[in-house]
């Protein structure tokens, strides 16, 4: 299946997919980093419910322009739903297409979950799904420390990645991108975090802290990992996210 594509704000290139049925329900997919945000079979499983589906390059990654973390990626995706409405061009059509009225629904996992939270209070936001979201990026994790995943995502991915001059610096001081030191950007009530005790990438202990802080529902597993937006697909957990975000 071939996802057709887009781009917003002259930058971020998003990969999307319309429901067959009319609808003005849509789910931006904010995946984790390192890694190629390709979401096809997922998109095609939400698209069949009924929803829009968008999983944009967050800045200064893979097809879009911008440097990684000059801003902090949930910027992005405000971006992405401010131009729904306005008008957005498929390049394989090159049709204008709109969305009128979006019910906008955000799912983060890992490092896109702060992209999620941090929408979370915009009131086109009906609902957000946080999986394994780091919440502070101050926690660093013995199993994979900021300074060693910035190393790594140079070697290994090079230009798919152009950071933002001292972006890691920023984003491990947190005040770049960081749920826990943004709290007046979150809105509890409409957020779910779905995160395994076992996770060793990113530790559980700090996301529990901040579901009991703001008022978050969290749906702790005893096992799992680490977990990405793939969870959604599992029957269980759709069934969870599909009664939290209603109709």
């Amino acid at each position: 299946m071939f996802l057709p594509r887009t781009r917003f704000k002259k930058e971020i290139v998003a990969e999307f997919l319309p429901p067959k049925a009319r609808s003005n329900k849509v789910i931006v997919l904010c995946g984790g980093l390192p890694g190629y945000p390709s979401a096809k079979q997922l998109a095609g499983f939400l698209s069949k419910k009924g929803y829009w589906v968008f999983v944009p390059r967050y800045r200064g990654s893979w097809e879009s322009g911008g440097r990684l973390l000059a801003k902090s990626p949930h910027q992005d995706v405000l971006d992405l739903i401010d131009q729904l409405p306005r008008g957005f061009r498929d390049f394989g059509s090159d049709r204008i297409r709109k969305i009128r009225n979006p019910k906008v629904y955000v799912v983060g996992s890992s490092f896109g979950g702060p992209a999620a939270l941090l929408v979370s209070k915009d009131a086109r936001v009906k609902k957000v799904l946080a999986i394994s979201p780091v919440v502070d990026w101050r926690a660093d994790n013995r199993d994979e420390p900021l300074t060693q995943m910035g190393r790594y995502v140079a070697t290994e991915f090079g230009a798919g990645y152009r950071v933002a001059s001292r972006g890691w610096e920023r984003l491990g001081a947190g005040k770049l991108y960081n749920p826990a030191t943004a709290l007046n950007l979150i809105d509890g009530r409409k957020i779910l975090i779905i995160h395994a005790k076992d996770d060793d990438i990113v530790g559980f202990a700090p996301t529990k802290k901040f579901a009991k802080d703001t008022g978050s529902v969290l749906v702790p597993l005893r096992t799992g990992g680490h977990l990405g937006l793939g969870l959604l697909e599992n029957p269980k957990f759709w069934k969870i996210t599909k009664k939290f975000f209603g109709k």
